[in-house]
């Protein structure tokens, strides 16, 4: 595994210096293949900031060029006129080599569409759309963005696959996560971890975690899940080399469909801008 997904409000740049320095001293410059993100802050207007805010992440990266460069969320309010500005930005960070390609992220479907169709006119083609997707938030699918991506060619980098980590069987979530995930949410998603561990037994013991990882590369995407540790980013790893069959795929989202009544996954503001 060597793509990393950070962006630049990650930390106010920090997530991009340690990446930086992380990939200099392991000497696997060569290797990595680094994805990072502009954000729309309300201050940016033109198409020119796309370039010099890539310019900045490459210099906090240590690295000649990015292997993908994406918008983090569409604009609005105050610089909502600059989307289409935006997405030309990406376009000129591609054409003078500061990318090898180029992407959105958080972007609906008729967003998604316009920024095809103005990368496309700018001789660019769109490499992907990361957006939140995973067993209990398949919103993707009901809103046209999947669909979309498939029509289109367009990668679906799915983040938060493993719903922030709600397939852990942790029934006391500390921190921030004690907030969004509630003790009596960890209980309503037992049924579908139950049936992620006889499904994983099926597969030479695969974890919950990597049974969740699985069915996003099953449905045709490119899952980012998090890792805090070596040992986590081992476990995700597991996740690679096999195929959950097409049954097992929909038991688990019938399964996940049950619990999901109970609204224990939501997503981001932004995917409605």
């Amino acid at each position: 595994m060597n793509f990393w997904d950070t962006a630049e409000i990650y930390g106010f740049g920090k997530s991009e210096e340690f990446l930086g320095e992380f990939i200099k001293a392991s000497g696997t410059q060569d290797k990595a293949k680094v994805a990072t993100k502009f954000a729309t802050l309300p201050w940016r207007f033109t198409s020119n900031s796309v370039v010099e805010a890539c310019k900045a992440s490459l210099d906090r990266l240590q690295i000649p060029k990015l292997a993908l460069y994406q918008i983090h969320f569409p604009a609005a309010s105050l610089n909502g006129f600059a989307n289409t500005a935006f997405v030309r930005g990406l376009a000129h960070c591609q054409q003078i080599g500061l990318t090898d390609a180029v992407g959105v992220s958080n972007f609906n479907e008729k967003r998604l569409r316009e920024a095809h169709q103005t990368l496309q006119d700018q001789g660019v083609g769109l490499a992907s759309n990361q957006v939140q997707y995973s067993l209990l938030y398949r919103e993707p699918e009901k809103n046209g963005v999947l669909k979309a991506c498939q029509e289109l060619g367009v990668t679906l980098i799915a983040y938060s696959p493993l719903c922030q980590g709600k397939y852990d069987g942790n029934n006391n979530p500390k921190g921030a996560r004690g907030v969004l995930f509630t003790k009596t949410k960890a209980q309503d998603v037992q049924p579908l971890i139950q049936l992620m561990r006889e499904v994983g037994q099926k597969h030479g013991g695969k974890t919950p975690a990597q049974v969740a990882i699985n069915w996003c590369i099953c449905k045709g995407t490119l899952p980012i899940p998090g890792a805090k540790d070596a040992k986590q980013a081992e476990e995700a790893a597991g996740a690679l080399g096999w195929r959950l069959t097409q049954a097992e795929c929909r038991a688990l989202e019938a399964t996940a469909d049950r619990v999901s009544r109970n609204d224990v996954a939501f997503g981001m503001p932004f995917e409605q801008w």
